[in-house]
């Protein structure tokens, strides 16, 4: 089957909208590459759009009709958004879900300590990487601080021109015959990829002859104690705080435009970030819905949804139950029909195919760049292991929804049968037999420091999620 390139349907006006957006886009990837910056901006912009916190009208007793729209976070990593609509709840939503957290090397609970002339931070990767993709880059660190005291504090070092950046150290080529024999997988252990965060020893004074010999003890870690006393200047912060603080290290840098004709974006975190931006965007500008609305972005998918704050947890549950409470709706029954009658587009990326690589892929049914939105029937890997796999009536259903719109799509599996594979949060909505398949965008470089998206992908997905928003359900 033909498929057709995206770019050769836009006439001049569109070509503008699809600027805009991506400019909206690109700005969306860099104010959020953590979960919690990622919630700071989404709450930001939905509430300019007339979103109320689902806990405060608890509170306050109010009740919800038709029209009114809804949010609620969970432990600032996830957050559901509700667009009531004239239909009653329990005749099912329509959901779009996606996930906010993105590949990356969080720092461990105990982890300053000095080496050879340098300050380190220990580290521990996150979701799957090619660790030696990561070093010899510039870093930054971003994060929280808890102190005992309830006091947060936010850090965001390496983004702006005059921040310091950080950087995991790789041997020269020079000596790195042996190292150049390894496997891929282990050219860069994992404890390997600690972070250098400086080099120059604190001056130590001692007051009188007798501090002389504590004065030698404390220098033997004076490159330690000058970070330490950095970091308790500028953060009023103490070595024991490392022990309750979330600290990411991602890549520094803003998204920019690639290629010569400006047609690709290179940012940090577009897994699964593009399909979460385009999923907001579609419900806050969606005009006219007769099914509720519902916008999932979730947490922990890169290691499984497990936790409070993923896919796996009740927080998604217990906030339709909250809001059918406060529509009139809420009986135990109501909830369970309301989910089993939903429609979801799990919104997750899709392998780009790369001709680079061209032999992992299986041409006819790969997702190229630039040909529009992507939809994964099944995802998993080799015999369909750990895979959602949609029914032929609900592609159907969207096969129709989206043509009549003229929404340019796509099918496509992830890579050839046995080369591989992963996993969505798809089949974690599917428990509750609602029609769930995964659609979303064609990313290059999946889970590198810098992955790479279509400008005409990211508008195009944009519209066919409107036009799933839209639909009355089948």
């Amino acid at each position: 089957m033909e498929r057709k390139v995206t770019w050769e349907t836009y006439d001049a006006e569109q070509l503008e909208k699809l600027e805009k957006l991506n400019l909206e886009y690109r700005n969306f990837l860099d104010n959020g590459k953590t979960e919690r910056e990622c919630i700071d901006t989404i709450v930001n912009t939905i509430e300019t759009e007339g979103y109320q916190e689902l806990e405060s009208l608890i509170k306050e007793g109010k009740k919800l009709a038709a029209g009114d729209k809804v949010y609620s976070v969970c432990m600032n990593k996830s957050i559901v958004m509700f667009r009531i609509g004239e239909k009653p709840m329990a005749e099912g939503m329509n959901i779009l879900g996606a996930h906010i957290d993105s590949p990356r090397i969080d720092v461990k609970q105990n982890p300053l300590y000095e080496e050879g002339g340098f300050a380190y931070l220990d580290t521990h990767y996150y979701g799957g990487v090619k660790k030696y993709q990561w070093v010899a880059l510039p870093l930054a660190l971003h994060g929280v601080v808890v102190k005992k005291d309830g006091t947060t504090i936010e850090m965001n070092i390496g983004e702006n021109e005059d921040d310091p950046v950080f950087f995991v150290s790789d041997l020269l080529i020079h000596l790195a015959g042996e190292q150049m024999e390894k496997k891929a997988s282990k050219v860069i252990e994992g404890e390997a990829l600690d972070l250098i965060i400086g080099s120059k020893p604190i001056k130590f004074a001692a007051e009188e002859e007798q501090d002389k010999d504590k004065d030698k003890e404390q220098a033997k870690e004076a490159i330690k104690a000058g970070i330490l006393d950095i970091l308790k200047e500028t953060y009023d912060m103490e070595e024991e705080d490392f022990l309750s603080a979330e600290l990411e290290i991602v890549p520094a840098g803003k998204t920019r435009e690639a290629g010569f004709d400006r047609s690709l974006l290179l940012g940090y975190g577009q897994d699964d970030r593009v399909c979460a931006f385009t999923s907001m965007r579609a419900m806050l500008d969606v005009e006219k819905i007769e099914k509720t609305l519902c916008c999932i972005l979730v947490d922990k998918e890169e290691i499984g949804s497990v936790g409070a704050t993923g896919m796996h947890s009740r927080f998604f549950e217990n906030a339709v139950a909250e809001v059918m409470n406060l529509t009139g709706e809420y009986s135990e029954l109501n909830v369970r029909r309301c989910l089993a009658r939903s429609a979801m587009l799990s919104s997750d990326v899709s392998a780009g195919f790369d001709p680079s690589y061209a032999s992992c892929f299986e041409k006819k049914n790969a997702a190229f760049v630039g040909k529009g939105m992507v939809f994964n029937k099944f995802t998993g890997s080799r015999g369909k292991s750990g895979s959602n796999d949609a029914n032929a009536e609900y592609i159907a259903y969207l096969r129709k929804l989206l043509d009549e719109k003229g929404i340019v799509y796509q099918t496509a599996e992830l890579g050839k049968v046995d080369v591989g594979g992963g996993g969505t949060i798809a089949y974690i909505l599917a428990e509750y037999g609602m029609n769930v398949i995964d659609s979303g965008v064609a990313v290059l470089n999946m889970h590198a420091p810098w992955e790479a998206t279509s400008k005409a992908d990211v508008y195009e997905t944009y519209r066919g999620y409107m036009v799933f928003a839209e639909g009355a359900g089948m």
